[in-house]
């Protein structure tokens, strides 16, 4: 149980906020710093800085307010106003959530419109959800307009967190493998995008399917490892692998390839063909700092063994990860 004291952001003083390599954080956290009229000062890894933020200073240059680029970051002053806010849908909907969770406490009355395509959309709808459950209004209509009454404020409440289908992922590929596994504490009733990995994972087990990531690209780096073992895939709409963590698309197929598995990358789609046998990598995988890509290798290297450089960077999201991969007698 964690118990959170909640404060009024627009009284914060000035502060330092280390988000390491957590681009969530980051983009969560920027609005919120933006309520204030004092300094805020965000740093992280030299690659959170490469990732898109230019949805924020747009915002910011329209408003008059600062945003500096520093050596150890950005800082940003507020305070932001309510207004109307045009959004591109396509990047990441992380900004349309961190404008979610500020806007309702400024004055006015505030219009997110999300320029299409529109990727992402379970997250903006979770974000809705959440804000419901602290008392707080900001809905997303059919038009991709999210509408923001001002002057709300944020109830306390009780919240009973649901188990994460992104990172039950990896444990229930490796049930697709052949692996007797039971994966508990997940809603099947939920607005989680990547709960769909129960029926992409039945599709990789039948045949060679297409699937469209649009709405779940973290499931990508599972999706391909599982595909090599199984009958291969082609994913669509994986052109925003390339401003995650690492260029997803591009390390994924790096990786494979150390299992003899061929894979082509193209300007919004991937193709993985499985190979007649894995073979075992005669070289350590590089984990190319990404929780995501080390936690995807690590389901192959179950079946042909071998080594992770650089594994630990699943720590960013699942620290037990390889405890719970050594209890399966996982070695």
């Amino acid at each position: 149980m964690i118990t959170v004291k909640g404060a009024d952001p627009k009284k914060r003083g000035s502060a330092v906020f280390p988000c390491r390599e957590s681009g969530s954080t980051l983009r969560f956290f920027i609005p919120i710093a933006l309520l204030s009229g004092n300094d805020a000062d965000f740093t992280g890894s030299e690659r959170l800085f490469q990732r898109p933020l230019s949805v924020y200073s747009n915002i910011c240059l329209g408003q008059g307010l600062p945003f500096g680029v520093t050596e150890s970051g950005i800082t940003v002053a507020g305070p932001i106003e309510g207004g109307y806010f045009r959004v591109p849908g396509d990047i990441s909907s992380q900004f349309v959530s961190g404008l979610m969770f500020a806007l309702p406490l400024t004055d006015g009355y505030s219009v997110i419109e999300l320029q299409p395509p529109v990727a992402s959309k379970p997250y903006i709808d979770m974000t809705s959800e959440a804000l419901s459950a602290f008392g707080v209004t900001a809905e997303l209509n059919s038009d991709m307009k999210v509408i923001i009454p001002g002057g709300q404020r944020y109830s306390p409440c009780d919240v009973t967190v649901e188990g994460d289908w992104s990172n039950a992922a990896f444990f229930l590929a490796l049930a697709a493998l052949g692996n007797d596994i039971e994966v508990g504490g997940l809603e099947y009733e939920t607005l989680q995008g990547d709960a769909v990995i129960r029926r992409l994972l039945c599709r990789l087990v039948r045949g060679k399917p297409t699937i469209d990531i649009t709405d779940c690209p973290d499931l990508a780096p599972v999706l391909m490892a599982t595909a090599a073992a199984l009958n291969g895939v082609t994913l669509t709409g994986t052109d925003r692998l390339k401003i995650k963590e690492s260029d997803r698309g591009q390390a994924m197929a790096d990786e494979l390839a150390k299992f003899g598995v061929p894979v082509t990358v193209g300007d919004d789609f991937i193709t993985v063909t499985a190979p007649k046998i894995l073979k075992k990598p005669n070289v350590p995988i590089n984990g190319h700092n990404d929780h995501r890509i080390v936690m995807a290798n690590a389901v192959l290297l179950t079946v042909t063994g071998g080594e992770i450089v650089g594994a630990d960077a699943g720590n960013k999201s699942y620290p037990e990860f390889f405890d719970d991969l050594a209890a399966l007698r996982a070695e």
